[in-house]
């Protein structure tokens, strides 16, 4: 009989943010406690497990300067982990390598982040700063016995910033039966004045090139069609002047940030998905449209690929190809196909069983040596 593991996630971000590491982190610790192993967050928050003292950075930000030490009682709990996972090449993850080097504990690393497409947050020469990212990539990865990535397409591309640690694709897992199970409402059109709706989820951030769907809504002739977004950051400001010098300042709404809770009934009161962004390694958000079966539109990456495997409309990223994409998805009819294949494909078990797997086979060779 196989005991129960004891599993240490170490993360640079954990509630109350409200991220996609957040979320996948949340997700991994549901699949592992049904699965009925331990999952302990090592992280600066109050709401984690074993919480590493922080500080208070000096922006308006829930984000925090975290301190790389542990009092006795952490560092003992640390000790009796059966495997290290790190979420961050920061200073949790290599708190994360310290630990498992020292007590000889496995280590993986979920490879959440392409941090090079992050360059434009640090005030120095960008491709200078993208190389400096792409060195701590590599290096951090090559520490960690396995990393896991979303999507098949993160493995070359790890490859090729010379990644050599074993990798293995466990795409992130949702909620399925939550997502596939929301209510529409018209309320939410009617409130809004919109006869059609288009719904963006996403933190409003210059990576995220929101600004393309806000130019696609422009290119749809019909003042009916309106697009949400659901989600906040730090181009909110900029992003709501796009669209007033667009003169679509009444066909954009932002709902500002939106529980997890309320995103189903979101996902089933709108008439179409759009997903601008290229910088993602999986895009949580596609999963839970497709299991919405919501209508999708995606810039066109080999990530978007993975996920949608054939359902949805990719387009390349110029406005006028989102704009005809957009039209297309608003005639369609919900997909309920492609919401049965996501059922199965993000389901919190299979995310549990396939990383439990690796955890097991790690364990097993550290016996063996």
């Amino acid at each position: 009989m196989l005991l129960p593991m004891k599993i240490g996630i170490f993360s640079e971000c954990y509630h109350p943010i409200a991220n996609g590491v957040v979320a996948s982190i949340d997700a991994l610790c549901d699949g592992l406690r049904a699965a009925g192993h331990d999952a302990f967050v090592v992280a600066p928050s109050g709401s984690s497990a074993v919480c590493i003292p922080s500080l208070p950075l000096p922006t308006r930000t829930a984000y925090r300067l975290v301190l790389p030490v542990l009092d006795r009682r952490a560092r003992a709990h640390v000790r009796s982990f059966d495997v290290i996972h790190t979420h961050s090449p920061f200073v949790t993850g290599w708190m994360g390598v310290r630990f498992a080097r020292r007590h000889g504990i496995p280590l993986v690393f979920t490879y959440h982040t392409q941090l090079e497409e992050y360059a434009h947050y640090v005030p120095f020469e960008r491709s200078a700063t993208r190389r400096a990212a792409t060195t701590l990539t590599r290096t951090y990865a090559n520490l960690a016995d396995t990393v896991i990535v979303p999507t098949s397409a993160m493995e070359p591309r790890l490859r090729g910033l010379g990644v050599t640690s074993s990798i293995a694709v466990v795409p992130t897992g949702i909620d399925v039966e939550r997502f596939a199970a929301g209510r529409r409402s018209d309320g939410l059109r009617k409130r809004l004045g919109a006869t059609k709706l288009i719904l963006l989820v996403s933190r409003l951030a210059r990576e995220k090139n929101i600004d393309l769907a806000i130019a696609a809504l422009g290119g749809l002739e019909d003042p009916g069609v309106h697009l949400a977004l659901a989600g906040d950051g730090p181009e909110r400001a900029g992003l709501a002047e796009t669209a007033r010098a667009a003169g679509l300042e009444g066909r954009v709404h932002f709902l500002g940030h939106v529980a997890r809770q309320e995103l189903p009934d979101l996902y089933a009161s709108s008439d179409a998905f759009v997903f601008p962004s290229f910088t993602e390694t999986q895009g949580l958000v596609l999963a839970e449209a497709l299991v919405a079966g919501l209508p999708i539109v995606a810039v066109d990456t080999p990530q978007s690929r993975d996920v949608l495997e054939g359902h949805g409309l990719l387009v390349s990223p110029r406005s006028d190809a989102m704009a005809w994409g957009l039209r297309e998805a608003l005639a369609m009819r919900r997909d309920q196909s492609a919401a049965h294949l996501a059922l199965n494909r993000f389901s919190l078990r299979l995310q549990a069983d396939r990383t439990i797997e690796i955890y097991r086979g790690l364990l097993a060779e550290r016996r063996t040596a």
